[in-house]
């Protein structure tokens, strides 16, 4: 597994990342995007089915964390994650904030209350 890393700068969205690549084939990616007041977002990050358990994720982490020691000292960082990702981020010095629930629903008109609803007696 011959794994390089480039990064990606996208200017009009202040956007950095990084891109994992086999063989001309994108594998992973990580992100994070320039904030205001000197503030750093750390974005999503994916590995895909057929490369994971293999260390690229942390491969990429690392990448933008020692770009963002290297470039933004002073700076506040911060992310979401999720739970497996939490090890990762308490290993490297981040304070775990109060937990956040997903929530979903599917776009469509509003129904009055309870129409939906069907209740049998």
């Amino acid at each position: 597994m011959d794994i390089k890393i480039v990064m990606l700068e996208m200017n009009a969205q202040n956007q950095i990342g990084w891109l994992a690549i086999e063989e001309d084939k994108t594998v992973g990616h990580i992100f994070m995007r320039k904030e205001p007041d000197k503030t750093l977002k750390f974005l999503d990050a994916w590995v895909s089915k057929d490369h994971r358990r293999k260390g690229i994720y942390r491969s990429l982490w690392n990448t933008r964390w020692q770009y963002v020691k290297d470039n933004y000292k002073g700076w506040t960082v911060y992310a979401w994650c999720r739970p497996p990702s939490l090890p990762l981020l308490l290993e490297k010095g981040f304070l775990k904030g109060d937990t956040c629930v997903y929530v979903e629903r599917v776009v469509e008109d509003d129904l009055p209350r309870f129409e939906k609803c069907f209740v049998s007696c």
